[in-house]
């Protein structure tokens, strides 16, 4: 009966050791295996199974893409200002053989790397270059290291600037040149929307003066039209009046000429224009040469009236 237990937990240790030396590899691994102490290979994705107590797995490697975040590290431009830079590096592990026997802690060796680099980097460059100039840093770090880490296996991805701290006191200032160039760019926009508003008025004010010695000068140019147009019509006028002035003497003439005054007639009706002209404002009086045969007409005419009136009584 104790041999039989025994049977049964020799069966199990067997069992036991069997599953523990059977390994399943996922995707996006490697396992370096060791036999004897020494490198024997390089399992993938699948099922192997180690020789229990010879074999052992030296590492775990992992295919996809890792990320490092360093601490900040103290560097120094070269115009001697001290800053605080942190940085993150992407990787990735392309031969795991390389990765477990090229370097011993392969990340420490990359942190350091990357410290050494970096300092170099921005030895070379001055405060301003270096707050402006981070994608040059970035390419520069990123060969430098994968030059180096090539032997080890790994393949150095991108290398990213997080943050660039300077001094307090070199904060300062260059809040205060920032304030500064803000205000600069202020008063700039602001003259210059003064000086377009200025000029905007000054058209404004020129077209209206253009627009207003327009209107005048439509304005005077009707009033001329207007006043040709009624001294022409005044003229039309006093040219019609004459003309019928004269039409009407011409039909007076025509009509004394068809009745034939006598010569007593024509002297009377100049004695009345004489009288006429006699009770006006003229201050001259022209008396015509033959006044005393006028006045002999006169008495003749003055009988003629005194023996009509005469005749009219005694009837």
């Amino acid at each position: 009966m104790t041999s039989i237990y025994i049977l049964l937990g020799l069966v199990f240790v067997i069992i036991f050791v069997l599953v523990a030396y059977i390994k399943i590899i996922p995707q996006s691994e490697q396992y370096v295996i060791e036999r004897l102490g020494s490198y024997h290979a390089t399992w993938g994705v699948g099922i192997h199974v180690m020789v229990p107590f010879i074999d052992r797995i030296a590492s775990k490697v992992s295919l996809k893409e890792l990320v490092i975040n360093f601490m900040p590290q103290p560097v120094i431009t070269k115009d001697n200002i001290t800053m605080s830079i942190d940085t993150v590096l992407f990787y990735q592990i392309t031969d795991a053989f390389a990765y477990t026997y090229g370097v011993h802690n392969p990340l420490l060796a990359i942190e350091n790397l990357t410290t050494t680099a970096l300092r170099n980097i921005i030895g070379d460059l001055e405060l301003d270059e270096t707050l402006t100039s981070r994608d040059i840093i970035n390419n520069k770090m990123r060969a430098n290291l994968d030059e180096a880490t090539n032997t080890w296996g790994i393949k150095v991805l991108r290398v990213e600037v997080k943050n660039i701290v300077p001094p307090k006191d070199i904060q300062d200032t260059m809040e205060k040149q920032m304030r500064a160039e803000r205000e600069r760019r202020e008063a700039i926009l602001k003259a210059e929307g003064e000086k377009k508003s200025a000029i905007l008025v000054a058209e404004g004010q020129k077209q209206a003066k253009i627009l207003e010695a327009e209107a005048n000068k439509q304005s005077q140019i009707l009033a001329a039209e207007a006043a040709r147009e009624a001294a022409i019509r005044t003229a039309e006028g006093e040219a019609q009046a004459i003309l019928e002035v004269q039409t009407a003497t011409a039909k007076g003439l025509e009509l004394i000429n068809k009745a034939m005054p006598s010569d007593a007639a024509l002297t009377l009706k100049a004695l009345e224009s004489f009288a006429a002209m006699a009770n006006g404002q003229a201050t001259k009086i022209i008396i015509p040469s033959d006044l005393q045969g006028i006045a002999g007409l006169t008495t003749s005419i003055s009988e003629i009236m005194q023996h009509k009136s005469k005749k009219v009584t005694k009837e």
